[in-house]
């Protein structure tokens, strides 16, 4: 199938980089609503992985909502790219965001409403 790959000099965990991997391909249309997914002992074999740690990826991401499996038929994509992101992950890179973006505020000695001031000056198509 070749939609998801496992990189094996990538110090990330082969579930994250597999869950990931089959996320990421739903969020940019590589797998679409109603795509059937390999077995889990064919993605296991494809990838040279072990076959607990697809069930597991699978479990994991038709507990989600991203994947449906019928049983003595297969596994399918269940979601669209929207929902295929994981959950809260959006607003957990926001926090890392803002935190930086204070970090980096404080250190230059910024203030917040001098930052903010300027942030809706760019939006406005000011300098």
């Amino acid at each position: 199938m070749g939609v998801v790959s496992i990189d094996a000099r990538d110090p990330t965990p082969i579930y994250a980089q597999l869950e990931r991997g089959l996320r990421a391909a739903i969020a940019t249309g590589r797998l679409r609503p109603g795509d059937q997914l390999p077995t889990v002992r064919q993605l296991a074999v494809d990838l040279r992985v072990n076959a607990n740690t697809v069930a597991r990826v699978y479990a994991e991401l038709e507990r989600a909502g991203a994947l449906e499996t019928k049983r003595g038929v297969g596994s399918f994509v269940a979601a669209t790219p929207v929902q295929a992101h994981p959950p809260r992950e959006h607003e957990r890179r926001l926090r890392a965001f803002i935190t930086r973006v204070l970090a980096d505020a404080d250190r230059l000695g910024l203030a917040i409403d001098e930052v903010m001031a300027a942030l809706r000056a760019h939006r406005q198509g000011g300098t």
